[in-house]
């Protein structure tokens, strides 16, 4: 019984190996490639669309109402990061259905590197949001003894992300393979419909904490000292002008 499709090689050669993982995630990969070609390529303004133009514009839509409730300004600047994160494991937990696929996000090796893109796009877009002072700032705030809490933090919540969806994708697929073992076949179906919504879930969390890391990081503190809102635009200062019209009301 192999816990995760890291233990299955394809082809060796020398150090390098071509596994499950590597490959399985190229899979899923051309899949969401070839899939997004063939419903864009004739998108349409019409009442009359096709099934593909209408569920992509139910996931598009989805995803960007869950980045504005999270708290983001403008939504369409996280999009295709969170996006593609949602998607990308969504799928693989889906073709994890298809008899001999072992989906990628099974391997701590693909949770980890899920987790170390969060772990880079939080720095690249609070600098880019707040500017390097405004968003090195909060590393020190209230007090500069604070610094290694916040380093620590930064590390364990990328660890927990990676973690957190390893051991969740590859419980479900053992649970299955050992009721396949003890009991009848029908008991291990419902298992996999109930993997199916599990695996939905996972990649609506993954999405979700990602996104909830870089709001975090790109809010800016209305009357910091020299926190750089200039960073942010015009956009910045819209979205204080709203702030202030609700506090208003």
């Amino acid at each position: 019984m192999e816990l995760t499709p890291d233990t299955t090689v394809f082809y060796q050669w020398g150090p390098i190996a071509l596994n499950a993982t590597i490959v399985f995630s190229w899979a899923v990969m051309l899949v969401l490639v070839v899939g997004s070609w063939l419903i864009t390529r004739r998108l349409t303004s019409d009442v009359d669309i096709s099934p593909g133009q209408n569920l992509l514009e139910v996931v598009v839509g989805g995803i960007r109402a869950q980045i504005q409730e999270i708290g983001a300004e403008r939504p369409e600047l996280y999009m295709p990061f969170v996006g593609t994160l949602f998607l990308f494991i969504v799928t693989a937990n889906i073709m994890d259905v298809i008899p001999g696929f072992s989906a990628p996000t099974a391997s701590l090796s693909t949770t980890a590197a899920l987790a170390l893109c969060v772990f880079v796009a939080v720095p690249v877009y609070g600098i880019a949001q707040r500017g390097p002072a405004g968003y090195l700032r909060q590393y020190i705030e209230p007090t500069p003894l604070m610094l290694p809490f916040h380093l620590v933090g930064e590390v364990s919540r990328t660890l927990a992300l990676a973690i957190r969806l390893f051991g969740n994708v590859m419980s479900g697929s053992l649970i299955v393979a050992i009721l396949l073992l003890i009991v009848p076949l029908f008991v291990p179906i419902a298992m996999r419909a109930l993997g199916l919504l599990t695996g939905l879930v996972q990649a609506y969390i993954f999405a979700v904490l990602a996104m909830v890391y870089i709001a975090s990081a790109t809010r800016v503190s209305r009357g910091a000292p020299g926190d750089d809102g200039a960073a942010t635009g015009d956009d910045g200062g819209a979205a204080t002008n709203d702030v202030a019209t609700k506090e208003g009301a």
